[in-house]
C-alpha cells in the first residue's frame, strides 16, 4: 500500500513538474513608466527528491515591456539547494533531467535547472542555465546537495540512476 502512494506520488510530481513560490524581491532599477527591474528570489521542491529545495534568484525586467509581459529578462541567475528533510527518491533520477523551468520572455528565452547525480560522492548536482530558441547562453551557476542523514534517519540508500 504504500509502495502504491509512493508510486503515484512520483507519477503526479513528474507530470506536474517543480512549481516556484516567489519568497521576494529587490528592486535594482527605477522605472518611470512601469514596475522597477528586479532580482526575485523564487524557491521550489525537486519533484522526484523529497527532502531538497533549491532557491533561485534572477532578474526581471521592468518598465513598459515588463508590465506588458513582452521584456525580456537576462540570463543572470543563481541557485542554492539544500536538505530540507529527510532524503527520500520517488522515482528513478535520470542525467541531465529538467526540474524546473521558467520563462524569461513571451517566446524565447527559459531559465532552466537540471539534476545530475554523482554516485562517487553520493551528491545531487542542480545546474541552472539559460536557453533560447536561437542559441544558448553560457552563463550558469550550481549547486550541490550530499544526501546525508536528517535526524535519527540514516542516509538514503543510492538512487536509480540512467546517464
Amino acid at each position: 500500500m504504500r509502495r502504491a502512494a509512493l508510486a503515484l506520488a512520483a507519477l503526479t510530481c513528474a507530470a506536474a513538474g517543480a512549481r516556484a513560490e516567489q519568497i521576494g524581491e529587490v528592486s535594482t532599477a527605477f522605472k518611470l513608466i512601469g514596475p522597477n527591474h528586479k532580482v526575485v528570489v523564487e524557491a521550489f521542491d525537486d519533484p522526484k527528491v523529497q527532502g531538497v529545495s533549491c532557491f533561485v534568484s534572477r532578474a526581471r525586467k521592468g518598465g513598459l515591456s515588463g508590465a506588458l509581459g513582452v521584456a525580456e529578462d537576462t540570463s543572470d541567475a543563481s541557485i542554492a539547494c539544500r536538505q530540507t528533510g529527510p532524503i527520500r527518491y520517488l522515482a528513478p533520477l535520470e542525467a541531465g533531467e529538467q526540474v524546473f523551468r521558467k520563462r524569461t520572455s513571451l517566446v524565447f528565452k527559459t531559465l532552466q535547472v537540471v539534476r545530475f547525480y554523482d554516485p562517487a560522492r553520493n551528491t545531487l548536482i542542480y545546474l541552472t542555465y539559460s536557453d533560447r530558441l536561437i542559441d544558448g547562453s553560457p552563463k550558469n551557476a550550481i549547486s550541490a546537495v550530499v544526501a546525508a542523514p536528517w535526524g535519527a534517519e540514516p542516509a538514503p540508500p543510492p538512487p536509480e540512476y540512467r546517464e
